[in-house]
């Protein structure tokens, strides 16, 4: 199932599935938008290995009424980055963003957030820009939130350094990017008590506030949060009953009022092993961008606090859903299932079987609209509707 052509789930026909045309050894991190015309689109980064500077952003489409994705179009090009984790935008004056991230290496904490605009739903873009007032090592992954007071809230989160190592995630944390100017200009929000946690993803909180979730480098429980005052603060991350492999999860607030999130319901427990890094098929790269020596008391001192978990098994994948906003998650119902073997990024030799990195967004006939990764081969997209979750197979909460 690789040319993109949607076709029913051999083993459940309320599942439409295709994978989408790659034109890369890898494929990883795709994000869905629903653009102003109902075409769906696809973005994604793919290249030979994550990590390294042939990593570009690509993009497909599937116009109303297809059932086939467009051919992959390569919306960026840093021969000295590794350009990842990109997400499109709706803005209310109907400009479409691309923000994606550019980093040197596995070195997350060298990152730049990057943008640019189209005006024609994706067709054709202006250059690429770096995003003003994001401070070094920001990274983006979920969607930028438009406020009923015309603010805008873009969720990232710091990699910051280990001294006297490469990155690995230890110090990590989430804040925002706050504009009231339409993106000329941001206001950077800490999220407190937010260290190991990452990809922050805002959604409505159903009596008005707003509710954040995260993903956990320490890979034990996905993180929620809530903000009562319109994102200016925000209470310290606490764990949900929902495990996490220090894997990229995405929630929604559906129509209905119902919150689905889609996740890997694994975490550090269900792990045989432990990599060094998210980078460590690399060494060759990082050794060519070592960091420079530390006071061995930082040093010291790192090695004292948590440290990121990497290897947990990305699998299997688990589409949930939730009545009260995210306190609980009775209704889950597997997508993928498998060992989820992760500790290795290499596709050239096929060695990873991940089913990761999920993205969610609803039409407005009801439908979900998912994508994910498979294998860091491709990507593919699924479609069912939210009731879908119910069936007779559903996972126990």
């Amino acid at each position: 199932m690789n040319s993109g052509l949607l076709q029913a789930h051999a083993d459940d026909a309320a599942r439409l599935v295709s994978d989408l045309p790659s034109p890369c050894v890898q494929a990883h991190a795709a994000n869905l938008t629903v653009l102003t015309d109902g075409t769906l689109a696809c973005v994604w980064f793919g290249g030979s290995m994550e990590g390294r500077s042939d990593i570009c952003v690509y993009m497909s489409r599937l116009a109303p009424g297809s059932a086939q994705w467009s051919a992959p179009v390569q919306l960026s090009s840093d021969p000295d980055r590794s350009e990842q984790n990109p997400l499109l935008c709706v803005m209310p004056a109907g400009e479409l963003w691309l923000l994606h991230t550019a980093q040197t290496s596995g070195h997350q904490d060298t990152s730049v957030a990057r943008c640019r605009i189209s005006l024609d739903n994706g067709l054709s873009w202006g250059p690429t820009a770096d995003l003003a007032g994001a401070p070094a090592g920001t990274f983006v992954r979920q969607p930028l939130r438009i406020q009923a007071d015309g603010s805008w809230l873009l969720p990232i989160f710091r990699c910051k350094p280990v001294p006297g190592k490469a990155w690995d995630g230890s110090l990590d944390d989430s804040a925002l990017l706050r504009s009231i100017d339409q993106g000329n200009s941001w206001q950077l929000i800490d999220v407190p008590g937010s260290l190991g946690c990452a990809h922050m993803n805002i959604v409505p909180a159903s009596d008005g506030g707003l509710l954040a979730f995260f993903r956990s480098r320490w890979a034990d429980h996905v993180y929620r949060t809530r903000s009562d005052d319109g994102g200016l603060t925000w209470q310290a991350p606490r764990a949900t009953p929902l495990p996490n492999n220090n894997s990229s999860i995405q929630a929604l607030r559906l129509a209905d009022g119902r919150l689905a999130m889609i996740f890997n319901a694994s975490s550090a427990a269900d792990a045989t092993g432990r990599r060094e890094s998210l980078y460590d098929d690399l060494t060759d790269e990082l050794d060519a961008h070592a960091p420079a020596a530390q006071p061995a008391a930082a040093v010291a001192d790192a090695a004292a606090r948590p440290q990121a978990f990497w290897g947990a098994p990305r699998a299997p994948l688990t589409l949930a859903l939730s009545v009260d906003d995210g306190l609980t998650w009775p209704w889950q119902r597997h997508l993928e299932t498998g060992d989820g073997w992760c500790m290795s990024n290499n596709s050239e030799q096929r060695l990873n079987r991940e089913y990761s990195y999920p993205s969610i967004t609803q039409s407005a006939d009801g439908a979900l609209h998912l994508a994910y990764t498979v294998f860091r081969q491709h990507i593919r997209y699924v479609r069912v509707m939210p009731d879908w979750v119910h069936g007779l197979d559903s996972a126990s909460a």
